[in-house]
């Protein structure tokens, strides 16, 4: 190959990958609304950390300093089937399963919490580098968030760091990234002190859609003690897509629409 033809073939592909990175920059993001098609009990006591199903069991973390738990609740009724209190010194945050463990996150202790999920009894603790905002997994890694704009990927036995990406809309990094679900290949994550989901590409760090929740729980409900929008919760039995907040009274299961 000559040195003339090289360099059309290397202008050529670099056109090329151009025009595909400049495509997946230009990708529409999809607005979405949602439409309520259950409502059900919610413990007005729970401020909602982490919100996840696992084998069709409905589990749930709660935060603050000194009323921090972890159980399973019984969806019918908002009531908890089982659980556990955390020390004081501790600031529940996200939780998810991984091979039949717990991983539930403390806030400011940089400590994970490891625990059995048949028996609720500890069997580990792990460190972590940051502070502990949310935690889902993709059935392979951990994957967590600080607050931050960023989406961090960890390895289930050590909570090391595998990688991280950042996560951006049009463009312009998305902060706030608070509570998440693993959702057939995307991560929907809680924008603290938003009413908006965002749907990110873990590849990527994409927002590909916004979820819109504004005034889902009416206010009517709510009461001066009612915070923020945050637990995402997907069951795969059901396909069924729930969401709450913090000392929310009701939790939604909701089907999303295009706007």
């Amino acid at each position: 190959m000559s040195k003339s033809t090289f360099k059309y073939l290397f202008i050529f592909f670099a056109m090329l990958l151009g025009n595909i990175v400049s495509d997946a920059k230009n990708q529409k993001v999809k607005d979405y609304s949602v439409k309520v098609v259950e409502v059900l009990p919610h413990d007005i006591n729970a401020y909602t950390q982490g919100l996840f199903f696992h084998k069709g069991k409905l589990y749930e973390s709660s935060g603050q300093y000194g009323a921090s738990f972890f159980r399973e609740v019984d969806i019918e009724t908002g009531r908890a089937v089982r659980g556990f209190n955390l020390a004081k010194n501790y600031f529940a945050e996200g939780a998810v399963v991984f091979n039949d463990r717990i991983y539930l996150l403390t806030w400011m202790e940089r400590e994970v919490l490891v625990f059995d999920v048949k028996s609720f009894k500890q069997v580990g603790k792990l460190f972590n580098i940051r502070e502990g905002w949310g935690l889902t997994t993709d059935g392979e890694s951990l994957i967590s968030t600080d607050g931050s704009s960023f989406l961090f990927f960890h390895d289930p036995n050590t909570f090391r760091e595998l990688s991280k990406v950042e996560v951006t809309l049009n463009g312009k990094k998305v902060s706030e990234l608070n509570e998440l679900e693993y959702i057939d290949g995307s991560i929907w994550a809680n924008l603290y002190g938003s009413e908006t989901i965002v749907i990110i590409d873990p590849k990527s760090g994409n927002v590909t859609a916004t979820v819109d929740c504004k005034n889902l729980l009416p206010l009517k409900l709510r009461k001066s003690n009612t915070d923020v929008l945050n637990g995402i919760a997907y069951n795969p039995i059901n396909k069924g897509i729930y969401l709450t907040g913090k000392y929310w009274p009701k939790m939604y299961r909701i089907e999303l629409v295009e706007k």
